[in-house]
């Protein structure tokens, strides 16, 4: 029985929701570590207090009592809730085997045109191409970083504006690099086509994670992390020059 190929809105659907299960899985991750330490910090504190306080107050040792319990509640709400939740993607698991970096980079360029960048006008522009390099890796989650990168950045661009693609062999790795001047009221104006979940585009924007890559780019530095490669994110400023960058082992010729 023949199989049919999902649709191009089927696959950028597919992406979509892909992206916002690695987010969640990012979101989870920093909720749990940064839950933990002052948590761990309360522990060790109420065995200090119950030191200090007589031994024979009988309301303040049950005070103590309930405060290294509720500690230990929510420790294992952790580790039941948040952490089990996180098992899905917490490895990421990759099918490796050589594929051909242009096929996989032309498939990504044109999903980001056809989801976002037609719609905003924003050309992108490619260097590089064709690079004639294979990939050693798993071509799927290849292709669902590399289209992340741009679509991010059309997401962060100005309406017909234009984003800069470029391949670039070194090394025994391919860097796939995607650079664009930042606007970051682009990611929340509402008047302009988005794919990106509101939530994602808010957190891009506040100004206190300003050098710090967005959450919704965890699924890059996971496949590049999963490939031993390496992914770049300069501090998104707004009217200053961003760039994304995705280095990715290649096959020795």
């Amino acid at each position: 029985m023949a199989t049919t190929s999902p649709s191009r809105a089927e696959r950028i659907a597919h992406l979509r929701t892909t992206v916002a299960l690695f987010m969640r899985d990012h979101v989870l991750s920093r909720v749990s570590h940064d839950l933990r330490s002052p948590l761990n910090a309360i522990h060790s504190w109420a065995y200090v207090l119950e030191r200090k306080i007589d031994g024979a107050d009988a309301a303040a040792q049950r005070a103590i009592g309930g405060i290294r319990t509720g500690v230990e509640q929510q420790v294992q709400l952790i580790e039941k809730i948040v952490d089990t939740t996180r098992n899905e993607t917490r490895k990421l698991q990759i099918e490796r085997e050589p594929f051909p970096a242009d096929a996989m980079i032309n498939d990504a360029i044109d999903d980001a045109r056809i989801a976002l960048a037609d719609a905003r006008g924003v050309t992108i522009d490619e260097h590089g191409m064709p690079c004639g390099a294979s990939i050693d890796g798993d071509r799927n989650r290849s292709t669902q970083a590399l289209w992340l990168m741009l679509l991010f950045a059309v997401e962060a661009s100005a309406r017909d504006s234009t984003t800069r693609f470029e391949a670039l062999p070194e090394n025994g790795q391919l860097r796939l690099a995607v650079s664009f001047v930042a606007k970051r009221d682009a990611l929340t104006d509402d008047a302009l086509p988005h794919q990106l979940e509101s939530f994602a585009r808010e957190q891009a924007h506040a100004q206190e994670e300003a050098g710090r890559a967005p959450w919704v780019l965890a699924l890059c530095q996971r496949v590049a992390e999963a490939h031993g490669g390496r992914f770049e994110a300069g501090p998104l400023k707004d009217g200053e020059s961003m760039t994304l960058a995705l280095t990715l082992p290649t096959v020795a010729e």
